[in-house]
């Protein structure tokens, strides 16, 4: 009975602590490793569970590889856009940035940041893919 009430809180935790996240995977991860963890290991492995599940969850998905063909295809833009921090995949970028949609795929866009095309999630301005 303990081990249930332990799982079902570890599972309403982490649709609490969602808005906190603002991450989908997180959350999705985090409840999913909670169940599984309490499955196999109780309410220890409820635990260890739910954190190793929302690390997993916050691993940021490669786009497709249609959407890196299409930004791999786009002309170089005459104003570049330079930013002191460094690009990676699962940073955001600054809001400053003017971000050009993606056709058929709302899910993504693309800038050209310190002269890498990068691939970004348009809500999250988070780089989901750099183009070599």
């Amino acid at each position: 009975m303990k081990t249930k009430i332990l799982a079902l809180g570890a599972v309403v935790l982490g649709s609490i602590v969602s808005p906190a996240l603002a991450q989908e995977g997180t959350v999705t991860g985090a409840a999913g490793g909670a169940v599984t963890g309490a499955i196999v290991g109780g309410p220890v492995g409820a635990a260890v569970g739910g954190v190793v599940g929302a690390i997993a969850g916050t691993a940021v998905a490669p786009p497709p590889p249609r959407v890196v063909t299409y930004v791999q295809q786009q002309p170089m833009t005459a104003q570049p856009v330079i930013i002191e921090q460094q690009v990676a995949v699962g940073q955001p970028l600054p809001q400053q940035v003017v971000l050009t949609p993606i056709p058929d795929q709302p899910t993504y866009a693309y800038a050209v940041v310190n002269n890498q095309r990068v691939i970004v999630d348009p809500e999250t301005y988070v780089v989901v893919g750099v183009v070599q």
